[in-house]
């Protein structure tokens, strides 16, 4: 579905959130305020193939009455490998205010920047992200310069905030196992599909389990199974205890991010943001949500803030 900008707003420039199965842009003014918006199911996955990236764009851009010469940022999948141009990841440690000295320009009807993402070698074990850097970028933007960031979803990100600038990070696979076990494992037997609903206790008991010192998953895993041959489960009992189980292992194996009483700070959906900041207080851990939708668009503003200055500054 997509707004249309009104003509007399000035456009002042585009920004596009470009993931692997969605596409989200705004038309902004000189302010950030969001003068038109549109979403679709054109993410990377779905456009790479035949390379429609351009098309794509100027076909969103079209629909929201964009001026012709409006300049284009562009965070997330676009810059992948497999994507329109890639976008060398940027090593950490590394300011997220300098994200838009990295970005690459692929040819188009327009001036398109398209912002990189990070990598690891140095400061932990290996690691990138592409697209949560914008959303940290905007993280700063709304005033939080230091602390520890949680980033919960598919492969959750937890991050290591200094002045600015990020010192570390690691990424848990939790949202993926957790998709790949209810629904081709033999817990797939245990776990309906339609499960959506938490059993608070039995997430919360499955939390604590996995937070104790002699917890282990591959067997607590199996237990899931056992309980439903062995007992009569309460209903969304097993999808709730695998849930508890993987978000309280992840949290377990990132202690060393919160240690020192750290506030965590999650940027995610409302309903996995409520499920990390439930497991993180069993942990004794204070969180705080943020909006995760919102930051990745306030992260492009700041980078385009910047680019389309330094674009004025270098025209003869």
């Amino acid at each position: 579905m997509t707004a249309a900008a009104s003509p007399e707003a000035g456009p002042f420039a585009a920004l596009v959130d470009w993931g692997t199965s969605n596409f989200r842009i705004w038309l902004v003014d000189s302010e950030g305020i969001v003068l038109g918006e549109g979403q679709s199911a054109d993410g990377m996955s779905a456009t790479a193939a035949q390379n429609r990236f351009a098309a794509v764009l100027e076909e969103h851009l079209e629909a929201l009455n964009a001026p012709p010469f409006l300049p284009v940022v562009i965070a997330g999948m676009a810059g992948a490998r497999a994507g329109w141009l890639e976008a060398p990841y940027v090593e950490t440690p590394t300011a997220l205010t300098d994200l838009h000295l990295h970005t690459v320009c692929p040819q188009a009807a327009r001036k398109v920047h398209i912002l990189p993402g990070l990598c690891q070698k140095q400061t932990g074990p290996f690691d990138v992200m592409r697209g949560e850097e914008t959303q940290l970028a905007g993280v700063i933007a709304g005033g939080i310069e230091t602390g520890i960031i949680a980033m919960p979803g598919t492969h959750c990100k937890w991050v290591d905030l200094e002045q600015g600038i990020v010192k570390r990070f690691r990424t848990a696979m939790t949202g993926e196992l957790f998709d790949l076990i209810g629904k081709q494992s033999i817990l797939r037997l245990s776990i309906p599909a339609e499960a959506t609903e938490l059993n608070g206790e039995a997430f919360d008991q499955a939390v604590s389990e996995a937070l104790s010192p002699a917890f282990s998953l591959p067997t607590g895993l199996f237990s899931i199974r056992a309980a439903a041959l062995l007992t009569a489960p309460a209903e969304n009992e097993a999808a709730s205890r695998l849930s508890g189980l993987l978000i309280g292992a992840e949290i377990a194996g990132m202690r060393a991010f919160f240690e020192g009483g750290k506030t965590v700070h999650i940027v995610a959906s409302a309903r996995l943001s409520a499920l990390y900041a439930r497991a993180l207080h069993l942990a004794g851990v204070v969180s705080h949500p943020l909006d995760g939708s919102a930051l990745v668009r306030h992260g492009l503003f700041a980078a385009a803030r910047k680019l389309i200055v330094q674009d004025q500054d270098i025209r003869p």
